[in-house]
């Protein structure tokens, strides 16, 4: 393959730059057209095979209400409000008129449709009314409901100061709003400071552009990717936060690696064609097989049936596939193009930086430092990275519903006031849904009675027939409906007999069934993950020891990445810097995100780095001086593109949306971890420790790679004359 691409590009890298530009402008008008068709309802975090779910499709068939939807409005009124009377404010009719009127919305109820004083405030100067609406058609059809409701709202002088608008619905098209709009302020922040450390980093204007130019066609070519996938499946809006930070991170890792491999080339006396063609058989395969890494990582959120998780498995894939395409298609190209323009517009001390001897560097000295006492070093840095995790035997969880919106959204203030001043309010309940005849009253108004005397429930309306055979009991909780608490209230309420098959449903119901189905599908996805990291190393190098190893340091990165995170977003530590309020658990739905994206980046530096300690040992060199060689010709590539990684994902801690934020700040804390006490420390002291075992396999394993796969390692040189490969050693050691 890499062979048949440096032909075509020594021949025609002008046709290759224009095949490139075509294909970004494909994706840009395959994917812009498609991006209104993105969902952004409360159903893609459902399993749709729970029976939660699936009770909510005969709930809608019956009264043509969608349970896990709906609108909340809160009213404030000038006069007091008699919860006892059928006469309503003009405010309060006018607001129900309104809500009536829209086609969405299905019922409406208030304290005097339902006869509940609870329904009223204590001052008796607020109210809520609940409207229940039907399930909407993919794409931003809710986002055009919600924002006509709200506008109609803003324009009627009777309701525009007295009315807000909240409620399920409401809350996620406002979530999603305010996760574009954080994006485009993340970006304008992070922009400048990632054009200033690509200028010193990559030591030249031109350099440090190419990575931007990277990042746009990357996300232009997964757009496309997205764009062809939705003629099939829908995908949620929520993966472009993960599409722009994955894409400009990728970009900048790959075109970091390539463009200081072209230079170390350009260095040694090659001519601009044999550097291209040098880089390209060797940082470009690492590049290759690395984004193979970070692919099949993310892919193993596909085997979730949550639309939210195989939203990003599709995503990430395809902004792999966009940022390899630049990596080993564009930046070849281009690099023929320029040749040693590449360093026009660069001061000759920055591009002298690089040129001293191997063993003279600053990761070379430290690595060598570090292996002179190994076991204190592994010791060390393991002893850290555990205490880090400790607190991830703590965990817990919470989900996404209006309680994780901003306090100064509409939908946030809503359910704060609520909580507050309307305990035990039907905003969140538990949907109780019964197959029960047309004369069932009696025996569900008995079965309320005994629901109304355990402790965390707060009311239970009365029973209502939804159509024939269907009836439904709505029962509001003391605790907040994501709550442990909650959790345990639900159990209670379904051990409690029943007088009819009955199946609950409802936010706390569908956060168990939610986290039920993560739970059976996570060990598969774990799997998927963890064979992958083991087969793609052993590709590389060989070995079955280090893959291993790789694995081990990854799960301490993770561990130590979630400890840390429990400290900050659930014990609320860091609440003013990072300014988000605690909700006493995490979102389990972003930890599995940040569980594959760990483990692909990590991968993915980790092969950068064997891939240069493999071309060290091939050729003869002792292990402990590879290891010493390979950490200085990557270590400040992979260390400065954990650096640039960071920026773009890291600015994600500061969306005013928790869960967004701990995406953010658990990638960037996993990628510094593991540039620091991973790459730095455990690497170099575990090599050392090895030392020629760190390259065994069983004999099997070693033949089949000799034949199969002894193409992959980051050089095409002979081997010195004498020396022989570390594999072939230990191979014939293993045959004695």
């Amino acid at each position: 393959m890499f062979t048949r691409l440096n032909g075509f590009m020594e021949r025609r890298p002008g046709r290759l730059l224009l095949l490139v530009g075509v294909l970004i402008l494909v994706g840009l008008g395959v994917g812009g057209s498609s991006l209104t068709k993105m969902t952004m309802g409360v159903d893609d975090y459902d399993d749709s095979q729970s029976a939660a779910v699936k009770v909510l499709d005969k709930v809608e068939k019956a009264s043509g209400s969608d349970l896990e939807q709906g609108y909340v409005v809160l009213v404030k009124t000038d006069q007091p409000i008699d919860p006892q009377s059928a006469e309503r404010p003009a405010v309060v009719t006018r607001a129900i008129d309104l809500l009536k009127s829209r086609h969405e919305v299905k019922a409406v109820w208030d304290y005097a449709s339902t006869h509940n004083p609870q329904m009223v405030s204590a001052d008796r100067k607020e109210t809520y009314v609940v409207a229940g609406v039907g399930s909407f058609a993919p794409g931003d059809a809710v986002k055009k409901a919600v924002t006509d409701l709200q506008d109609k709202i803003d324009a009627d002088p009777q309701l525009r100061d007295r009315v807000s608008l909240g409620g399920p619905t409401a809350s996620n098209v406002e979530g999603s709003t305010i996760s574009s709009e954080d994006l485009g302020k993340a970006e304008t922040i992070g922009f400048p400071i990632l054009l200033v450390l690509l200028l010193f980093i990559f030591r030249g204007v031109i350099a440090a552009l190419i990575p931007l130019g990277g990042a746009i066609c990357t996300i232009a070519l997964a757009l496309g990717v997205m764009g062809v996938v939705m003629t099939t499946v829908h995908l949620s809006i929520f993966a472009l936060n993960l599409l722009f930070a994955l894409g400009i991170g990728l970009s900048i890792d790959f075109s970091l690696l390539i463009i200081s491999r072209y230079r170390e080339e350009l260095h040694r006396g090659q001519s601009p064609k044999e550097a291209v063609r040098t880089t390209l058989f060797t940082a470009g395969r690492t590049v290759f097989f690395s984004g193979l890494t970070v692919a099949a990582a993310l892919a193993s959120l596909l085997v979730f049936p949550q639309r939210f998780l195989y939203t990003m498995g599709v995503t990430g894939i395809a902004t792999v596939f966009g940022a390899l395409v630049f990596a080993l298609l564009g930046l070849p190209a281009l690099l023929a193009v320029l040749g040693t323009r590449i360093n026009k517009w660069a001061p000759k001390r920055w591009q002298r930086a690089d040129e001293g001897p191997e063993t003279e560097g600053r990761w070379y000295r430290f690595s060598r430092g570090v292996m002179k006492r190994p076991v204190i070093a592994a010791v060390s840095a393991g002893v850290v990275l555990v205490v880090l995790g400790l607190p991830f035997f703590g965990i817990k969880f919470t989900g996404i519903d209006s309680a994780s919106m901003p306090r100064d959204s509409h939908a946030g203030k809503v359910y704060a006031t609520l909580e507050r001043d309307f305990p035990g309010s039907l905003q969140s309940p538990v949907n109780l849904i019964q197959e029960a005849p047309a004369n069932a009253g009696p025996k569900l108004a008995e079965y309320a009675a005994k629901l109304k005397q355990i402790d965390g429930v707060a009311a239970v309306a009365p029973p209502r027939q939804l159509g024939d055979g269907l009836w439904q009991t709505d029962v509001s909780l003391k605790k907040a409906p994501l709550s442990l608490d909650a959790q345990d209230t639900l159990k209670e309420i379904k051990d409690t007999p029943a007088p009819y098959p009955t199946e609950a449903t409802g936010n706390t119901a569908l956060f168990r069934a939610m986290q039920d189905s993560l739970g059976s599908h996570l060990p598969l996805a774990v799997v998927v993950m963890a064979l992958t990291t083991l087969l793609i190393l052993f590709a590389m190098t060989g070995s079955v020891v280090l893959p291993l190893k790789a694995v081990i340091t990854n799960l301490l990165t993770l561990s130590a990445t979630f400890g840390i995170l429990v400290m900050v977003f659930q014990d609320g530590n860091l609440e003013g810097l990072l300014d988000f309020r605690s909700q006493g658990a995490l979102q389990p739905t972003m930890l599995i995100i940040l569980l594959a994206l760990t483990l692909g980046v990590s991968t993915d530096y980790t092969v950068f780095l064997f891939s240069r300690i493999k071309e060290g040992v091939d050729h003869g060199i002792p292990n402990r001086e590879a290891v010493a060689t390979g950490l200085q010709k990557v270590g400040r590539i992979t260390t400065l593109a954990a650096v640039l990684f960071c920026i773009p994902m890291g600015v994600l801690t500061l969306s005013r949306l928790v869960f967004i934020k701990q995406l953010g700040l658990g990638t960037a804390l996993s990628v510094i971890i593991d540039a620091t006490l991973v790459r730095a420390l455990l690497v170099p002291s575990l090599m050392a420790m090895f030392g020629s075992a760190n390259w065994w396999s069983p004999g099997p394993l070693r033949r089949f790679h000799s034949r199969f796969l002894g193409g992959f390692q980051e050089s095409e040189a002979a081997p010195v004359p004498g020396a022989r490969t570390v594999s072939a050693e230990v191979e014939t050691a293993g045959d004695r």
